[in-house]
Formats: C-alpha cells, structure tokens, sequence
C-alpha cells in the first residue's frame, strides 16, 4: 500500500465561461421595452497553495483528475450567471511545479503561496451588454469561452536545513527520533524507511529541521535500490550529516568505504543549476552505535583518518544519547553561518520597470503560411482568438458583430499588407483554427439590423408618420390640386368644354 508520494502527474480542467442571454424585456403596453439579457459568469479557476498541513502528494496520485466548477449561463431580466468556484489544491511547502515540457513553472517555498494553475474562461455578454444606439435589441449574445486543460507535474522537494544520508540500517531514522520530537519507523532491517523523515531540533536558542534520507547503497545512481528517487530532498538542505554505522555485521563493509560509496553516490547526483553540488556543501560524520564495544573501537580507529580528509567527526550513540549535544551545537552552527551566508548573497531585487504598450501593437499578428493548395494567412492574438471563440457562426447578426470587431482593430489592413488578396484563405488561431475564405469588403452588424440605422422594428415598431413625412405629403398634395385646377382653367380656355349656367 503506497504511503507516501513525492512526484504525480496531475490534470487539471479550469471551468468554462457562461454563455449570455438573448432576451427581449416585455411590459405591459410595450411588449418589446428593450434587450435585458444577462452575461454568463466566469469559470473557476484551479489554484495551487502551498500548505504547511500536507506532507505529501498522495491524494494526488489517487485522484489525478481534477476539474473546476463552470461559470453559470446568463438569463433574462438583467440576471447575470454565477462565476464558477475555484478549485483549490493544498500541495506540501517545497512542491515544484513543471508543465508538461518539464519546464518548472513555480517553486513553491513558502507557504500560503498561490499560484493559478488553470485559468477559467470568460463568460459571455449578454444582448444587454451588446446593445448601442446603433444596435438598440441584438438578436444575438457572445458564447462562453472554454477553460484551460492540460497536465501539471508536482514534484515535492523537502525544506529541511540538514540532510542525514547513509547506508540502510546506519542509524538515521533512530538519530532523527533522538534529537527531535518525530517517531519515524524503526526497525531492524534494511530499506526500514520508505520515505524522507522531518524532524524539528532545538538546540538552545538555535532551531532547525533535520531529513533522513531513505537508504542509499553502491549503485543507486543507476537504480539499485531506491535509487536516486529520494535525493532530490537533498536539494534544499544547508548542509550534510553522513551517518556511518560502526557495529555492522555485514562482510567488506566499514565507515570508510561506506562513506566513499556515499560520496559517489551523491557526485553523480544533477542539482538544478544555479545550485551549489551536494559534496559542495558544509558536511560532517557521525559515527553512530558507539554504545556497542566493538563499534566504539572502530570508531576510535577511523576517527583520525577521517578528521585528516577535513571533516568534524563525532562519536554518537542513538540509544544512550552520549555525544548528541556536541553533534546539535555543531550542526545549529553550520546551518546559522549557511542562513546569514544565503542573506548576504541573496541578490538585490531588481526595479520593476513598466513598458507601455507599442502604439502600432493591434494585439495580434498575421504570418503567412505557405502550402500545398497555397499560401494561407494565419492571425494569432488574444483578442481575435477570444472573439471567434465567443461567436455563434450559426446566427449571421453575431458573425457581422465579429466582422465589425476584426475590422476596428486593423486586420483588414494587416491582411493587405501581408499580400492577401480576395478569396485568400484565412485561419484565427493556432491549429486547426477557423477558416474564412477573405473577402475585404465584410459584411457589418449594421447591414443585418431590421431597419434604419438607430432604430430597430423589434423594440419600436410604431409605424406613425413623423411630421416632416407629413408635411411633405401635405405639400404634395396641395400641389396636386393646384395643378389639377390649373388644368382644368387651361381645358375650359380652349372650349374643350364649358360652364353650364
């Protein structure tokens, strides 16, 4: 049964944006007052939190799916849709986050940090919204946008300022139970533990964490073992405590060539760059089970070889505790000059330095693509790309809003600029995308609307005359009369007919 997991992949599905309303207030004696249709709400987003509570990705290698609330769907009566909750996934101090090109995204190193792992998409305008005094009712609303979906790595690196690494059974798990107020498991066999062990030391005034690091053995580097799976906890560690075991049974084995089996171990460990190597760092030597007569006259033999490679040795018992202040004051020593090293060298945080927008940036960009059936015009931005997402090209209103929207911001003339002549090909979006077929004279909202421009049949459909409609068909038809008259007095002069008196 799996207890512990330091590296999962996760899928994350952010929630999908609302679609608006189309809708058409109604009161009484005007049963068209006017479009009332609400925007959808946004989707939730999936956030990432660093917790101090969790101690590993366990939850996440039981369930990898996981998947934010939608944005609710506009209606009418000015009633806008609920915006989706977020999904908030509680990850151990220390995770680090890659994409699924395993380029790191964020370290996670302090907790209550947030980091938006999946945006939600954006909901649509209703026709409330979209009206204008030019477009007074649309018959049409914007679509919500889908969420973003992919896979996350989470791979947990311990925080610990000392790193207890060893060969199995050496004693490191029981030092760890020793020094601080942790019970890891404890046993008489190799590969006890499974997985990396905190504990919290105080010494005097001096507090700092310790991590034991599951057995390592001649090997490990090419996945003997446990392998190197468990090294990565040594990343973050100010400083290495080598716990060699003093009173093996084992044939060939003694702390020296345990420790130079170690070494190359750790040597053919990667840190990420920009690290300094493990063997770089600040280390000492325990060595552990003196309380046994033979381990401590081996350790008294190996002392001062050991003391001649540079290193601060001391001698320790688990289970009499004889030698571990000395051992705490050191380490407490090592980690302090390590903790002021780290702010002394920390680099000064550079100045933030606001570039405004270029005045000739449209926000988007048209590359031309050559092909088989020939060239195709490819137009990738935000804005275009939103925008096709949120048109229902079923209603012919919304494509000739889209129109409008493309035309302001300049892509007609970008088109014409990149050699696009009628009938070229034309695809907003990566991929796939959607393809048009360029005509540059398109087709506008305006044209579609049902009537003169700032009035709509929908919301006013009075057909009374205005007054200067009747004072023209006034005017005209007193001149009807007076030119009937005319023609009459011009008959009668001619004798083509007269008075009967």
């Amino acid at each position: 049964m799996v207890t512990f997991v330091d590296q999962v992949q996760v899928h994350v599905q952010s929630g999908r944006g609302g679609n608006g309303c189309v809708s058409i207030r109604r009161e009484k004696f005007k049963p068209l007052a006017g479009p009332d249709g609400g925007a959808g709400g946004h989707g939730g987003d999936v956030v990432l939190v660093a917790d101090p509570q969790v101690t590993t990705l366990l939850d996440y290698h039981r369930r990898p799916h996981r998947t934010a609330e939608n944005g609710g769907y506009g209606a009418g009566d000015y009633r806008a849709g609920t915006n989706g909750a977020d999904l908030v996934l509680p990850v151990p101090v220390g995770t680090v986050v890659k994409n699924e090109a395993g380029e790191t995204l964020i370290d996670l190193t302090e907790p209550g940090t947030r980091f938006i792992a999946a945006k939600g998409g954006v909901g649509g305008l209703g026709n409330l919204a979209l009206s204008s005094t030019k477009r007074k009712a649309p018959g049409f609303a914007l679509l919500g946008t889908d969420g973003w979906a992919g896979s996350l790595t989470l791979e947990l690196k311990t925080i610990a300022d000392v790193a207890l690494v060893g060969y199995p059974s050496a004693g490191k798990s029981s030092l760890i139970a020793a020094m601080s107020a942790a019970k890891p498991k404890i046993a008489d066999y190799p590969f006890t533990t499974l997985h990396p062990n905190l504990g919290v030391v105080q010494v005097a005034d001096h507090r700092f964490t310790v991590a034991d690091v599951p057995g390592l053995i001649e090997g490990a580097s090419e996945g003997k073992g446990l392998g190197l799976d468990f090294l990565r906890h040594v990343e973050r560690c100010s400083a290495l405590l080598h716990v060699l075991d003093c009173a093996t049974l084992e044939p060939g084995r003694d702390p020296i060539s345990d420790l130079e089996v170690i070494k190359s171990e750790l040597a053919a460990y990667p840190v990420p760059e920009g690290q300094t190597a493990l063997l770089d760092r600040p280390q000492l030597i325990a060595l552990n089970k003196i309380d046994v007569p033979e381990g401590r006259e081996l350790a008294e033999f190996v002392r001062p070889e050991l003391e001649s490679q540079g290193y601060r040795v001391f001698e320790i018992s688990t289970v009499s505790h004889e030698g571990l202040r000395e051992l705490g004051f050191a380490l407490a020593e090592l980690v302090e000059t390590e903790r002021q090293r780290r702010i002394d060298e920390a680099p000064v945080q550079e100045r933030i330095v606001l570039q405004p927008k270029a005045v000739d940036d449209g926000g988007f960009r048209v590359v031309p693509e050559g092909g088989s059936y020939g060239t195709l015009y490819r137009i990738l931005g935000a804005k275009p790309e939103r925008w096709v997402a949120q048109t229902d090209f079923k209603n012919d209103e919304a494509v000739g809003y889209l129109a409008d929207r493309l035309q302001k911001i300049g892509i007609e003339d970008a088109l014409v600029k990149a050699g696009a002549v009628a009938g070229s090909t034309v695809v907003i979006g990566p991929g796939s995308g959607v393809v048009f077929d360029w005509e540059p004279t398109m087709t506008s909202a305006a044209e579609v609307q049902m009537g003169a421009r700032g009035t709509d049949l929908r919301v006013d459909p009075n057909g009374r005359r205005t007054n200067q409609e009747r004072r023209v068909d006034y005017h005209g038809l007193m001149d009807a009369k007076a030119e009937a008259r005319a023609e009459l007095e011009r008959e009668r002069k001619a004798g083509l007919w007269e008075d009967q008196a």
